[in-house]
């Protein structure tokens, strides 16, 4: 009886042991790295103070404003650039270039992305 009880209690012991082995092994993931900020300039009090060297960007609607087209096709090279087609997908500039004759087609979409040239 005493034999058993001994095994019993090595048993226990050798589980109790290897139970807490794993879990110190589990619990140290790695090195981590955390910063925090507890106090200090809050990006939500941007808005209500402009910096007064920042211009307030012109493009914040949805869609692609003419004369944004016209500036970006100027900026692009392209020389006496005008409008002639707006309609709900594209603004098509026209203009001269280097080599004669050139259109730039955009996307009427925030910021006027290229689609041809």
């Amino acid at each position: 009886m005493t034999n058993i009880l001994v095994k019993t209690g090595l048993a226990a012991l050798v589980a109790l042991s290897g139970l807490t082995a794993t879990a110190s092994t589990a619990a140290a993931g790695g090195p981590e790295f955390r910063v925090f900020v507890q106090h200090g300039w809050d990006h939500r009090d941007r808005d209500h103070r402009r910096d007064r060297w920042e211009r307030p960007r012109r493009d914040r609607g949805g869609r692609c404003d003419p004369w944004l087209a016209e500036e970006k096709a100027s900026r692009m090279g392209l020389r006496r650039a005008r409008v002639v087609d707006v309609d709900r997908r594209t603004v098509t500039v026209v203009g001269r270039d280097r080599h004669g004759r050139d259109r730039i087609v955009f996307a009427n979409d925030r910021g006027c992305p290229v689609i041809r040239r």
